[in-house]
């Protein structure tokens, strides 16, 4: 249904591949540059990388990644749902944390390439998928797109999850250090909210 006074158009009588609103296509063009980005950063890093654990959690990101690239592609330049589903990524850290601060080496910015160490490349790389998350779940509210909402929006658990495997591994190594508050504190913070009691329904 098209009304000639004003050039409205209804996405049901609109190829799906040009059932994209201009906002939309700026945006989705945002995403899939920073998951090249990130796809190419991780190909700069691999060489750099001297623990074999991190190496591994780079190689099976950016695996992932270049999937979800290839799936994103073809959703946006299609409008239609991709040849291949999004999938779930699984980590293999696991979610043991551990707490507290213990002195350490102070941070500064390198002076050389060859000052890069696995702290700092894992920095890098959890800097990226926090940001990619963060921009996904931003994009996913602007789309206009079903499908192409749907992929970004089903993306962003999993830049969470490889967020939280480099932060786990940072954890382990002492790189990114968790302070907790007393725990006389941390109680009355745990207990600064009550449950809401439901009434019955009419």
């Amino acid at each position: 249904m098209e009304n000639k006074q004003t050039s409205q158009k209804v996405s049901e009588e609109m190829p799906p591949s040009f059932s994209h609103g201009g906002h939309e296509l700026f945006d989705v063009h945002e995403v899939l540059s920073a998951v090249v980005a990130l796809v190419d950063q991780y190909k700069l890093y691999e060489n750099h990388i001297r623990d074999t654990a991190l190496l591994d959690i780079l190689n099976r990101q950016s695996v992932f990644m270049t999937d979800l690239y290839n799936i994103m592609q073809e959703a946006f330049q299609t409008g239609e749902k991709p040849s291949t589903s999004t999938k779930v990524y699984k980590m293999t850290e696991s979610n043991n944390v551990i707490y507290g601060l213990s002195p350490g080496k102070p941070v500064s910015p390198i002076q050389s390439v060859s000052d890069v160490t696995d702290q700092s490349l894992s920095s890098y790389m959890l800097g990226q998928t926090k940001g990619l998350a963060s921009l996904m779940a931003m994009t996913a509210l602007e789309m206009t797109n079903p499908v192409i909402r749907r992929v970004i929006a089903d993306s962003v658990p999993n830049l969470i999850e490889m967020s939280y495997e480099i932060f786990l591994y940072q954890n382990q190594h002492g790189y990114y250090q968790v302070p907790q508050l007393k725990k006389e504190d941390m109680r009355v913070l745990l207990e600064a909210y009550s449950p809401v009691k439901k009434k019955p329904l009419n």
